[in-house]
């Protein structure tokens, strides 16, 4: 299936009257074919949008991706008029790549305005509770080898998600390493809560000590939930040994959903890995 990544959004540059400049990036996952050019702000909308994506040279493709907040709205518009499917999601590692490259060229540029700037950079809102409805009956912080984490992911899941760039072969695990993860215990609440997780496309938990110590997950395309929180000492330490196996695991972690430590069965399971 051929797909675009895009991004439209401000850049550090100005034309000569003072408007500030956006700029359009498409490019694919294969990283061979790169299309950017600029737009006075006040001239940027979905119609401008649409005759660029035409006029890129290269055929529309079946799918585009977007990974920056800002740029959904205009880009979701133009994709409806051309019936193109989008999908919101962080993992756009072409176009972030390229994001980089470009940034490093906008200082020549004479239209440049010194400001700073970081090109992958998207504001995130505060993290919120949790829905209280969905939440199961336990926890507990866990790690489980590349093996063992094979033999898993056979296992009739009712959900199952993960790139096939983060399996542990991909990473260059070797089968003695301890992937780190969480295992929640969600009871009759499993389904449920799985289902609203697959909704929030999860990417990334963080242990965060403190007190209370607590766990961040980062869904979406910025959204943050207050995961978990706890001021049990043994917990912190697990919470801190959870952190330091992601610097040995490349940041491959897990979150896991069965209904009872007892059970054989398992709900849903993530492979996930921070973004930049």
């Amino acid at each position: 299936m051929s797909c675009w990544q895009v991004d439209l959004y401000r850049r550090p540059l100005r034309t000569p009257s003072g408007l500030d400049l956006w700029e359009l990036v498409i490019c694919n996952p294969e990283d061979d074919f790169y299309y950017t050019t600029f737009c006075p702000e006040p001239l940027v909308s979905s119609t401008w949008l649409v005759t660029e994506f035409k006029g890129c040279g290269q055929p529309l493709p079946e799918r585009i991706q977007v990974f920056r907040p800002q740029s959904l709205g205009l880009v979701e518009l133009a994709c409806q008029e051309l019936q193109i499917p989008l999908e919101a999601t962080r993992r756009t590692p072409a176009l972030k790549h390229y994001l980089r490259r470009r940034a490093q060229e906008y200082p020549s540029l004479k239209t440049y305005t010194g400001e700073a700037y970081d090109p992958l950079a998207i504001e995130q809102p505060p993290p919120l509770p949790l829905p209280e409805d969905i939440w199961g009956e336990s926890w507990q912080f866990a790690a489980i080898t590349p093996p063992d984490l094979e033999q898993l992911m056979q296992y009739p899941l009712r959900i199952l998600a993960f790139d096939m760039a983060m399996l542990p072969e991909a990473l260059g695990l070797t089968s003695e390493a301890l992937i780190p993860g969480i295992v929640l215990y969600g009871g009759r609440k499993s389904l449920k809560l799985a289902r609203w997780l697959q909704e929030q496309v999860p990417y990334r938990l963080e242990f965060v000590p403190g007190q209370p110590c607590g766990v961040v997950l980062h869904s979406g395309l910025r959204d943050r939930w207050v995961f978990l929180t706890f001021e049990n000492a043994e917990m912190a330490k697990a919470g801190e040994l959870f952190r330091d196996r992601l610097r040995s695991s490349q940041g491959l972690h897990f979150l896991l959903i069965q209904p009872t430590p007892s059970d054989v069965t398992y709900t849903a399971l993530w492979l996930l890995q921070p973004l930049e």
